[in-house]
């Protein structure tokens, strides 16, 4: 391939694509999914490599080789937390180590997220490397990677993805002249706890972890077109003189969500009826009803900002990169917004637990952070983008796993705090960790739950159905709140209801009454009370919530220097480039906080002080900031500074190291640049860089059941198309009304144009 600067087909414009195989798992190698099982794919010439995985494959939990406990504390410890309560009454403050002393404990049987294993194809007389015919891609647009050569007249092409309907990984090796595909497979491990034998066309991996007695299987079948299958004692599968070959797999857990055993099923009867279902079918068959189930999520949004692809792989796109006004700039961040939701649908869909740390791709069994669920913001923002980029199925198993944590959050509270409810703290596992640890600066934050909740009362909003707002949400908001009705405190100081021990995430000291910890209990009680409302809930309940809201410290406060304080004494630091910016969960995602108000400039103030570095999750929360604020240049900015430092060759974000929350929230960023509604009203293009002066935009949701197509020129918005799915009055906010605003009764199932042609 060239390295010129003419434009590309269009239909590359969601496409990935590399002259290189991937070298590095981490920076280069392209992610495919379907929720529960994902692949990382290398593109490698002589020996193909697919690391892969199953999401429930976790050391931990019941049955860990030292002990589990769930975090709760493993011996009682009566007036511990009063202690440490009064202490803070008295002392104003207290470092992370005094806290953790008092109220931490070390893990036990918390575990790790571990890599299944590698598939390794050895292609006998395949080149050494690459030459120019060489590329590797990834098409988003149909979640399929490819790889193409030409080697010794013979044009070869691999393609492989993951099908959520088909519930396998499968991959084809095709060659443009006959008798010329074969390969040898084989599956590796990092770890020695499996068996793999083959027998047939099948490759059978079965195994227990050695940690946790967890049970997986995977298997793999090949078909052919024309030469030959045969099995190896050692366990591999050998291809000889196909004119094609394909391979099917599927893998599984006897994992369930279910506590307090987090057992199930066997894997083997659902790993064999998956991959014999598939390979009983023709691959092309196959390969159309994973594109088709995958395009009706990935399609309903689209986006033109005015980018012209330039033939360049994209890890050369991305160097090129400068935050401009280029085309190949714009084709870049277009990409990168695109390319969250398809991580997404890849990540989360029905039937699995939801998007950890890395989504669902890891290639070791010690990964940063477990790859586990931190819940003082990852996971959260994991889930930012989905209801406005009109993916809201991909939360099903956000819910499911939120509500999985109600039965051992019920026992932490008890234990722990003393109180009814439900709590989570800092991070969790797929089993029930719901308690404490003792990393001193991120074992304490019992808002978790609270905002854990937010997600789902947001879906409720932007989909409208009472049903589950009754039946799925509601439950696990009232409960949440409370938690919180009972563990609230009077501050000494002022009266208020105040949360204590309050810990502003990963920074300062342990106070009373930190901003975020004041503005989550607030938006909990705000949501909890409204969907009290909807549904007529208990009024005794009602009232309580109104009198607590009444009385509760909101968390808002200006400081001496016209920023929102962080902490409710004005210690905030002018110098202090923190990368959580926890304050202005109000701002977001919370609904505290409207653009223009005082707390907003206040706001404003923080972020400034605050600078644009940080890590790469943190500089994607702040376009979502600067976007919220109405700043769409210093949004687009935030955007720029991700790509240009925390985005790596195959465009997944860095902390780093890799850490997917970032390309989520990039994603969710950009929707806030073109569309908000948490106040309302439906704004259209509130913060509209004017690096993107002209450009169009499909799907895109807002709250009220609406869904949006927009077109702007010059800057501002020039056709509005509102296709609404609930009968209810809506507000717009745009520059094409007089005054900047309509008020209309808009009709589920009607479209609406304005200006009506």
């Amino acid at each position: 391939m060239s390295g010129t600067a003419a434009a590309a087909d269009p239909s590359d414009e969601l496409t990935l694509w590399y002259e290189t195989p991937a070298a590095d798992w981490e920076r280069e190698s392209l992610p495919i999914g379907s929720g529960a099982l994902g692949a990382s794919v290398f593109g490698t010439l002589a020996t193909e490599r697919l690391t892969f995985n199953e999401k429930s494959l976790w050391t931990g939990g019941p049955g860990s080789g030292g002990g589990y406990d769930h975090g709760d504390w493993t011996q009682p410890r009566p007036g511990v937390l009063a202690s440490v309560q009064q202490r803070l009454d008295s002392e104003g403050k207290l470092t992370p180590e005094a806290v953790a002393a008092e109220l931490g404990q070390p893990k036990r049987g918390f575990g790790a997220y571990q890599v299944f294993g590698d598939l390794e194809l050895a292609v006998p007389g395949a080149p050494t490397g690459p030459d120019g015919s060489y590329r590797r891609s990834l098409d988003i647009a149909s979640a399929v990677a490819g790889v193409a050569y030409s080697h010794q007249g013979v044009a070869y092409t691999r393609e492989f993805f993951a099908s959520y309907p088909g519930k396998v990984i499968a991959g084809r090796f095709s060659a443009d002249q006959p008798g010329k595909i074969g390969f040898t497979l084989r599956y590796t491990s990092p770890r020695d706890d499996f068996s793999a034998t083959a027998s047939g066309d099948r490759l059978t991996v079965k195994g227990a972890l050695q940690d946790n007695g967890l049970r997986f299987e995977a298997q793999i079948r090949v078909r052919t077109d024309g030469g030959s299958v045969s099995a190896g004692a050692d366990g591999t599968l050998t291809v000889s003189g196909a004119d094609r070959a394909w391979f099917v797999l599927a893998a599984g857990t006897d994992y369930a969500d279910t506590y307090p055993d987090y057992r199930g099923d066997d894997p083997h009867a659902a790993v064999t009826g998956a991959v014999d279902a598939a390979a009983g079918r023709s691959y092309d068959d196959l390969r159309a009803d994973h594109v088709s189930d995958y395009r009706a999520l990935f399609d309903r949004v689209s986006l033109d900002i005015g980018q012209q692809l330039p033939d360049l792989p994209t890890s050369s796109l991305l160097t090129q990169y400068t935050g401009g006004t280029s085309a190949a700039d714009r084709a870049l961040e277009a990409l990168f917004f695109q390319y969250g939701r398809y991580l997404l649908i890849a990540s989360s869909r029905a039937g699995s637990l939801p998007a950890n740390l890395q989504g669902v791709w890891n290639n070791v069994t010690e990964p940063p952070w477990s790859a586990d669920y931190h819940v003082n913001i990852n996971l959260q923002m994991n889930y930012w983008l989905a209801e406005v980029t009109n993916l809201a199925e991909t939360t099903a198993p956000y819910d499911r796993y939120v509500e999985s944590m109600r039965a051992p959050g019920r026992r932490t509270a008890q234990e722990i705090f003393e109180s009814d409810g439900w709590v989570v703290n800092n991070e969790t596992n797929p089993y029930g960790f719901t308690g404490l640890h003792n990393w001193a600066t991120s074992f304490w934050f019992p808002e978790a739950a609270a905002w854990l909740t937010q997600q789902m009362y947001d879906h409720y909003r932007f989909n409208g159905s009472t049903d589950y707002l009754r039946s799925t949400a509601y439950p696990v908001m009232k409960e949440a709140a409370e938690f919180w009705l009972g563990f609230l405190r009077t501050d000494p100081r002022d009266g208020k209801l105040v949360v204590t021990p309050s810990y502003s995430p990963e920074h300062g000291d342990f106070t009373v009454g930190a901003a975020m910890s004041q503005q989550i209990v607030h938006d909990l009680f705000t949501n909890t009370l409204e969907a009290a409302q909807t549904l007529g809930d208990d009024p005794a309940f009602r009232t309580r919530l109104e009198d607590t809201l009444g009385n509760l410290d909101p968390g808002l406060r200006i400081g001496s220097w016209g920023q929102l304080m962080e902490w409710k004494t004005d210690v905030d630091s002018q110098t202090d480039d923190h990368r959580h910016v926890s304050h202005l969960f109000g701002l977001h995602p919370g609904r505290q906080i409207e653009a223009g108000s005082e707390w907003a400039e206040a706001a404003k103030v923080s972020l400034t002080a605050r600078g644009d570095g940080g890590t790469g999750w943190s500089k994607a929360w702040k376009i979502n900031f600067w976007a919220r604020l109405r700043d769409g240049d210093h949004a687009h900015k935030m955007l720029s500074e991700q790509l240009k430092s925390s985005t790596l060759p195959n465009l997944w974000d860095t902390h780093p190291p890799f850490q997917i929350d970032g390309n989520f929230g990039a994603t969710s960023g950009v929707a806030e640049m073109l569309v908000q509604s948490q106040h309302g009203p439906v704004e259209v293009l509130p913060a509209l860089p004017a690096s993107w002066p002209d450009g169009q935009v499909t799907g895109l949701r807002a709250r009220g059941g609406v869904t949006l197509d927009l077109v702007w020129s010059g800057g501002r918005a020039s056709r509005i198309t509102l296709h609404a799915s609930r009968t209810t009055d809506l507000t717009l906010r745009s520059t094409l009304f007089p005054g900047g605003e309509h008020t209309f009764r808009a009709s589920a199932g009607q479209t609406y144009v304005f200006p009506d042609a």
